[in-house]
């Protein structure tokens, strides 16, 4: 019920078109998140996955507070282990333009331009980047040394493919958690609903503990040879538009679509596409102690709201 009050509060307070005046929502430790922070993540999210906007209001205003939140956690623990939140700005600026690249902009100016659009400020974007860059070192350097890689697994299959027909897909995801594996058939039903009725980008936004659910769940055109055995096996026979049934992963349960497929037939670069192997391996691996990190410093910190 307060849920529902907090919803119904904060519908009302965005859409009047006399000045808001500024509420507390939450507070967690000794950071505040107001109905004015939730607008404005609001207005970052819709920016970042325009299929957004084909979501009723409310649904997107909790996917905002359940973000912002998100958000909140992650600072307060950077706060604790970096001495100011900061990082080069040499690294924000390639960030920033696989961003605007994904919106099909074409410079930094248009991005600006497009922000506008949405009243936020390039400024703003770039604080909210730190702080996920930030949390991204935070996990590299927690537990880089716990990541596990069959290295030789991985050149056994890529000296398989050498100048055959390969495959590069267009995947995006949903990743989503459970109590017990008894849930799991009731949750993807549901998930299954959602997908049907708004379809996949905007359910991921809504059902994914993922980053990417920021952006509908994308996560890009990765090579056959990338992929691990047991997701590849799940996505090999399926056509594009279709999605997998659940694959069961050690922090949750990860749904994958197909969005787009490529065939090509060259000569690979067997070091280079060794490389991209390990390297998505472990970012995999990475997202998955991203979460378990995350849950377990949420759980310690003082929620009011």
């Amino acid at each position: 019920m307060k849920k529902i009050l907090i919803i119904v509060l904060l519908f009302s307070f965005f859409y009047k078109a006399h000045a808001i005046e500024t509420k507390i929502v939450h507070i967690i430790q000794d950071e505040i998140i107001t109905n004015i922070d939730i607008k404005n993540e609001f207005k970052y999210l819709v920016a970042l996955n325009n299929n957004l906007k084909e979501l009723d209001k409310e649904k997107i205003l909790r996917i905002s507070n359940e973000s912002i939140i998100r958000e909140k956690i992650k600072k307060i623990e950077i706060s604790k282990q970096f001495k100011e939140i900061k990082v080069k700005e040499e690294y924000i600026n390639l960030l920033l333009k696989n961003i605007f690249s994904s919106l099909n902009l074409k410079s930094l100016s248009e991005f600006e331009i497009y922000l506008k659009d949405y009243d936020l400020t390039l400024d703003e974007v770039k604080k909210k980047m730190t702080i996920d860059a930030l949390w991204n070192e935070l996990i590299i350097t927690k537990y880089s040394s716990q990541i596990t890689i069959n290295e030789q697994q991985i050149r056994d299959t890529i000296s398989k493919n050498n100048n055959i027909k390969t495959k590069e897909y267009e995947l995006s995801e949903i990743i989503f958690e459970i109590n017990n594996k008894k849930e799991i058939q009731k949750k993807y039903e549901e998930i299954t609903r959602s997908i049907n009725q708004i379809g996949f980008e905007n359910s991921a936004s809504i059902y994914s503990v993922s980053e990417s659910a920021k952006t509908g769940g994308s996560i890009g055109w990765i090579s056959e040879n990338s992929i691990n055995n047991k997701i590849k096996e799940n996505i090999i026979n399926l056509k594009i538009g279709e999605i997998s049934k659940p694959i069961i992963l050690s922090t949750g349960v990860l749904l994958l679509k197909v969005v787009d497929v490529k065939n090509s037939e060259i000569v690979i670069d067997q070091e280079t596409e060794f490389k991209k192997a390990v390297n998505y391996e472990h970012n995999r691996q990475l997202n998955q102690y991203s979460k378990i990190y995350y849950n377990k410093i949420k759980k310690n910190l003082e929620f009011d709201g």
